[in-house]
């Protein structure tokens, strides 16, 4: 008798374990989702931005503003990436007004400090800083490059943070 009640009681307990493990594992979103979700916000809030193809957990995006522009999602070293590049060496305010507007977005913070921190790092490059800057402002890390004929900016939060 006690060998029947011992195994309804692990019967029992096996169940309830199954159970909740079914509700946290259906109550988790995953990755991309969260992703998705920003590039949906992105599109509601830009006028002109289109949603392009996912890859790798990279969303490309297209805006008149911008030669190319991404958004990445968790990467190995940071939590969200808006990478954007202009068609000139030297952006237009509409370009800086789009990366702001845009990083406020995905990193939920005031876009007058993005704004700030984007036309810092661009026009940071040149004769004497060369090609290639790095930059930290607000918690972001900024990443800007320039060639001959155009000028991207990378814009990056670390996963720690």
């Amino acid at each position: 008798m006690t060998s029947k009640l011992e195994f309804r009681r692990s019967t029992a307990l096996a169940a309830a374990v199954l159970a909740a493990m079914a509700i946290t594992v259906s109550a988790s979103p995953a990755r991309a989702d969260r992703c998705d979700d920003i590039a949906a916000q992105l599109k509601g809030q830009i006028d002109g931005l289109k949603v392009g193809i996912t890859a790798a957990n990279v969303i490309y995006l297209s805006h008149p503003q911008a030669k190319e522009l991404s958004l990445g999602c968790r990467g190995r070293n940071y939590s969200n990436e808006l990478y954007a590049k202009a068609d000139g060496r030297k952006p237009k305010p509409e370009f800086y007004e789009l990366v702001a507007n845009a990083a406020a977005i995905v990193f939920t913070i005031p876009k007058p400090n993005v704004l700030t921190g984007a036309t810092r790092c661009i026009k940071r490059m040149g004769l004497l800083r060369g090609d290639t800057v790095k930059m930290r402002y607000r918690r972001l890390d900024m990443e800007c490059n320039r060639t001959r004929t155009e000028a991207a900016i990378a814009i990056s939060r670390g996963r720690d943070e």
